[in-house]
């Protein structure tokens, strides 16, 4: 349970980060490259100790695996960040925490799975948090919160994708091995995207944004990543999902505390009807 909890917080420190970051005047090419850069070490360490002594990658194998680190990290990522520069921190996790249920629509789109009444009515409910915290910051923020909601919520379809073809993958190679090789997909492809949109003079870039990437590379993602593992491994899926409801809570009292948000009866009515549906989400069948 400790390890669920830490990981969640952990994992929705990063809007704050970001957002932090963003004051020193980088964009979100620059800063999510910085990002990948320093997490690349930890996540090859991760693949290279998970493969020991395990069969090579078939190429069908690595073809999954390039697949998966586009969508489930590199281009969600992306995304996540671009958004991060129109809306607020609160809002952002708001959305990412509708991926269950995009997980849910893609199987019913793509494979015709079912979707029961108390899943259907869970949706409802989170879907209009979601619109209702929306709602109040495009009256007061205009268009460009509607955009950045746009690239965000493109971030969690990109990375319910990922988690709608990664289950055979997972099967044959195991979590740890998958999230390791395809993590450092991803931050080559970050690093690469930087090299070729942006001149080598752009990575000179206040002090601060260095530290925060740092940071954001070891406490916001490769810690909370090995910490969500284990916590499946001690407690299961099902549990460390319900202790993750956590997230976006903390998030918008990091937000208030870090960056100044404003906690707002709009804002803590939304996510009370996010995490509610969610909730009843998860308890449909």
């Amino acid at each position: 349970m400790l390890f669920a909890v830490f990981g969640a917080i952990a994992f929705s420190g990063k809007a704050i980060i970001v957002k932090l970051a963003y004051r020193h005047g980088v964009d979100a090419v620059t800063l999510i490259m910085y990002r990948m850069l320093f997490a690349l070490p930890l996540f090859a360490a991760m693949a290279w100790w998970s493969s020991r002594g395990k069969a090579a990658l078939t190429r069908r194998d690595w073809l999954g695996v390039l697949g998966l680190g586009f969508s489930g990290y590199y281009l969600a990522s992306f995304l996540d960040f671009a958004g991060l520069a129109f809306i607020s921190a609160s809002l952002e996790r708001l959305i990412l925490y509708l991926t269950p249920t995009l997980v849910l629509l893609i199987g019913f789109l793509l494979y015709g799975r079912r979707i029961s009444r108390a899943q259907a009515g869970g949706m409802l409910i989170s879907y209009a948090g979601v619109l209702l915290v929306f709602g109040r910051e495009v009256t007061l923020a205009g268009a460009d919160v509607a955009w950045g909601s746009s690239l965000v919520f493109l971030s969690a379809i990109s990375y319910a994708l990922y988690l709608s073809y990664s289950g055979e993958l997972v099967q044959r190679l195991g979590s740890l091995r998958l999230v390791g090789l395809a993590t450092s997909v991803a931050c080559l492809l970050c690093i690469l995207q930087f090299v070729l949109l942006r001149p080598l003079s752009a990575a000179q870039v206040a002090s601060a944004v260095i530290w925060l990437s740092l940071l954001n590379a070891i406490a916001c993602t490769a810690v909370p990543v090995l910490l969500v593992m284990m916590a499946i491994e001690r407690i299961g899926a099902g549990v460390a999902a319900q202790v993750g409801m956590i997230g976006p809570m903390s998030t918008i009292l990091m937000g208030v505390w870090l960056l100044g948000e404003p906690f707002t009866l709009w804002i803590a009515a939304g996510t009370v009807l996010v995490v509610a549906g969610i909730f009843v989400f998860s308890r449909g069948r």
